[in-house]
C-alpha cells in the first residue's frame, strides 16, 4: 500500500495524437483512447487516495492552434461525455460522487458545449467525495491575468483597498477559486515543461515527468509516479 499519497494531482496528459500517429491511426483516434484514459486513471486515484485531479485538457495555446477539423472534433467529444453525464445516471461521475468543474476562459467554447457544461457543474456541486477539474482554453498566464483584472474591478468598486491584496486575495481571484494547491504535477508524453498549466497554484507541487504517451500509460507506471513523490521530502521554499 502507498503511503503520502498526495490529495490532488494535477495531469498534463501529453501524447494523444503521436501516440496515435505511431499506430498509424488519425490523431482523432488518440483522443479517444486519451478520454478513456481519463476513467481508469481516476480508478487508480479512488483505490489509493487521490480525492481531487485537475486534468489539462485543452490549452489555450492549442485553442488557438490547432486546425478547425480536430477543435470541433474535441468539442463533439467533450459533447458526448457531458451528454453521458447529464442523461446516465450510472455513469462514473455520479456512481463516485464527483464534483466537476471546468476552468479556463469558456467563453471562447462554443455555446450548446458551455451550456453543457454547466448542467453537469450544477448536478454535480453538491458531491464532495472527489473533485475533477477539466481546464479547457486553459492558460496559467492568461488565469493570472483575470485574477488580475477582477481585483483591479474590486478596488475600482471600492470594495477593498490595495494595500489588502494578498496571497489569499489571489487564490481564490483564481480559476481555481481558491482550492487546494496540488500535491504533485505529472506529464506524460516525454514532454519536461509545464507548459502554462496552474502557474500560480503548482508554485510548490512535485513534479514527475513520464516517457510515455498518455494513452499507453499504465497502472505501474502511475502508481511508480505516486511513489516517487511519496518518497521526497517537501519543503515548501525552506
Amino acid at each position: 500500500m502507498l503511503e503520502n499519497v498526495p490529495n490532488h494531482i494535477g495531469i498534463i496528459p501529453d501524447g494523444n495524437r503521436r501516440f496515435a500517429r505511431r499506430l498509424m491511426e488519425r490523431p482523432s483516434k488518440g483522443h479517444e483512447w486519451g478520454t478513456e484514459k481519463i476513467k481508469s486513471v481516476f480508478d487508480w486515484c479512488k483505490e489509493i487516495g487521490i480525492r481531487a485531479v485537475t486534468l489539462y485538457s485543452l490549452s489555450i495555446e492549442n485553442f488557438h492552434s490547432r486546425d478547425k477539423e480536430e477543435l470541433d472534433f474535441l468539442f463533439e467529444l467533450a459533447r458526448r461525455e457531458m451528454d453521458d453525464i447529464i442523461e446516465n445516471p450510472e455513469n462514473f461521475v455520479h456512481k463516485n460522487s464527483i464534483r466537476v468543474n471546468f476552468i479556463g476562459r469558456l467563453e471562447l467554447l462554443p455555446k450548446d458545449l458551455r451550456e453543457r457544461m454547466e448542467r453537469v457543474r450544477e448536478m454535480t456541486k453538491g458531491y464532495s467525495e472527489y473533485v475533477i477539474n477539466f481546464a479547457i482554453a486553459y492558460g496559467g498566464r492568461q488565469e493570472i491575468v483575470d485574477a488580475s483584472r477582477r481585483i483591479a474591478e474590486r478596488v475600482l468598486r471600492g470594495e477593498m483597498r490595495p494595500e489588502e491584496i494578498n496571497e489569499a486575495v489571489v487564490k481564490h481571484s483564481l480559476y481555481t477559486n481558491g482550492q487546494a494547491d496540488p500535491d504533485l504535477i505529472i506529464r506524460t508524453g516525454c514532454e519536461k515543461r509545464l507548459s502554462n498549466f496552474l502557474l500560480f497554484q503548482s508554485a510548490y507541487s512535485e513534479l514527475v515527468f513520464l516517457d510515455v504517451y498518455w494513452p499507453e500509460l499504465t497502472k505501474e507506471q502511475f502508481f511508480e509516479a505516486i511513489r516517487e513523490y511519496s518518497q521526497r521530502q517537501r519543503r515548501f521554499g525552506k
